[in-house]
């Protein structure tokens, strides 16, 4: 006999107990036509117009704990592959969801946790059409792990990615950075301070939607795992450039800022879940920025920065008074587990 309100081995043994846990407890959260078959594939109607591209990521969530302040496992699993998508210029159409399940786990844990998930997938305009469930003894997958893949599409007009980097293209943040990875480092440490540490979580469509209108718009990314940082370097490492960084013009939270100076962090390598960088052409700057200010998600943007032609160190940091040092690229785990 199972377990009614915990998910045991026999939930994933593919037997009757699996059958009820997906068919009562799953897949009504992710209802669709597609996911109605109950195939073992997800069959898609999709005809692209001329020059459309089709753009496909896939990506693991292993976040602890599984709940943060600003969202959860389940936001992040939908965010997360749903971002990886919209910084490319795709327009989100289908997930998987595929689950690997703790022996333990409360039965309403996870469908509170997949019902975020499925809200999430869901104001995007997309459709989880596919998944795969399985259970793990104690001990082996710490609570959930969550995998998700997704399916867009790219419109013909839009061609974004490093390879249209040059020098002089100006360098936007979408808002304030770090916010992600000090909610998630001061929870798990259970820091008691004052100010909202809170993640950024968030689907970047419905800004990106806006963005893509403009003209102007060269390549961008979702400052995840490693921060601004991170993408700074690939930015200048795939354009063969250097970065000029101005550090005034960073948006960070006063309570993100007061746990880095806590911590000796710096707010740029703090992973971000609802954060983009955009290059964009230098005399589209300013449109894209009021662009991104008339919606909520990008109501903090900034103008950070430049690429320059090829200089001693990949990013430079112009600082107070014009003292200028260089922003070595992240090295090494600097907070494990965050996504």
């Amino acid at each position: 006999m199972t377990d009614a309100k915990r998910l045991t081995l026999a939930h994933g043994s593919g037997g009757e107990p699996m059958q009820q846990l997906l068919h009562q407890h799953i897949q009504p959260l992710f209802d669709n036509a597609i996911l109605a078959r109950q195939e073992d594939q997800a069959r898609l109607n999709m005809t692209l117009a001329p020059g459309e591209r089709l753009a496909f990521t896939t990506d693991s969530f292993v976040v602890t704990p599984l709940c943060f302040p600003g969202g959860n496992i389940g936001t992040l699993a939908a965010n997360g592959t749903l971002n990886d998508l919209v910084v490319g210029g795709a327009r989100p159409h289908y997930l998987s969801c595929a689950l690997i399940i703790e022996e333990g786990l409360p039965l309403e844990t996870l469908q509170a946790l997949l019902a975020d998930l499925a809200r999430e997938v869901r104001a995007a305009g997309a459709l989880v059409v596919t998944g795969d469930t399985k259970v793990v003894p104690r001990g082996a997958a710490d609570g959930l792990f969550i995998n998700t893949s997704g399916i867009g599409v790219i419109p013909a007009a839009v061609d974004l990615g490093t390879h249209r980097l040059k020098a002089g293209c100006r360098l936007l943040v979408s808002g304030p950075v770090g916010d992600h990875g000090a909610a998630i480092l001061a929870c798990r440490r259970e820091l008691a301070l004052g100010g909202d540490l809170i993640s950024d979580c968030a689907s970047l469509w419905p800004l990106v939607k806006g963005m893509l209108e403009e003209p102007g718009l060269l390549a961008m990314r979702d400052a995840t795992r490693g921060g601004v940082n991170a993408v700074l370097h690939e930015f200048a490492a795939a354009a063969g450039l250097s970065v000029e960084l101005e550090e005034a013009a960073i948006p960070v939270r006063p309570a993100v800022r007061g746990l880095c100076e806590l911590l000796g962090l710096d707010p740029l390598q703090l992973a971000c879940e609802g954060r983009l960088l955009a290059a964009v052409e230098a005399d589209a700057a300013e449109r894209m920025l009021e662009r991104m200010h008339a919606h909520p998600l990008g109501s903090g943007a900034q103008l950070i920065g430049r690429l320059v032609p090829q200089r001693n160190s990949a990013v430079i940091v112009r600082g107070l008074y014009g003292v200028e040092r260089s922003l070595p690229a992240v090295s090494g785990e600097l907070l494990p587990r965050i996504c």
